[in-house]
C-alpha cells in the first residue's frame, strides 16, 4: 500500500523512474494530427486538466525539462500531459500560436487557461497544482 501511496502523491523516488521499461511514462506522444485532434476532442468533453508540451527534438531546453515533465505527470495522475513535435505538427503548433519552445499550454474544456513559455519548471507544477482542481 505504501508503493501506491508513494506514487500517487508523487515521491521523489517514483518520479525519478517515470518512462524507464519498468514503469511507462503517463505523457502521451502524439505524431499525427488526426490523432491529437481526437484526443483534444475527447478530453474536451471533461473537466480534466490538459497540459500540452509542444517541444521540438533538437531544442535543449526541452530536453533538459523533460524529466521533469514525466514526474509531474506520475506525481498528478489526474492531470493529462501530451508532448507535441513543433516539426512533426506544425499545423498544431500554429493553431495554438506557438514560437518558441518549450512552450505548455494548459487547457480545460478545450479552452486555454494558462501558458507557459520557456523550461520553467517550478512556475509549471504550482500552476498545474492549483489549475488540476
Amino acid at each position: 500500500m505504501g508503493g501506491a501511496l508513494s506514487t500517487v502523491f508523487g515521491s521523489g523516488e517514483d518520479a525519478t523512474a517515470a518512462g524507464t521499461e519498468s514503469e511507462p511514462s503517463r505523457v502521451l506522444k502524439f505524431s499525427s494530427s488526426a490523432r491529437w485532434q481526437l484526443h483534444f476532442n475527447e478530453i474536451k468533453e471533461s473537466n480534466k486538466l490538459l497540459v500540452v508540451d509542444f517541444s521540438a527534438s533538437w531544442c535543449g531546453p526541452c530536453r533538459m525539462i523533460e524529466p521533469a515533465i514525466h514526474a509531474m505527470a506520475d506525481k498528478f495522475n489526474d492531470v493529462d500531459f501530451v508532448k507535441l513535435d513543433v516539426d512533426e505538427l506544425p499545423d498544431v503548433a500554429k493553431e495554438f500560436n506557438v514560437t518558441a519552445m518549450p512552450t505548455f499550454v494548459l487547457v480545460k474544456r478545450g479552452k486555454e487557461i494558462e501558458r507557459i513559455i520557456g523550461a520553467k519548471k517550478d512556475e509549471l507544477e504550482k500552476k498545474v497544482s492549483k489549475l488540476r482542481a
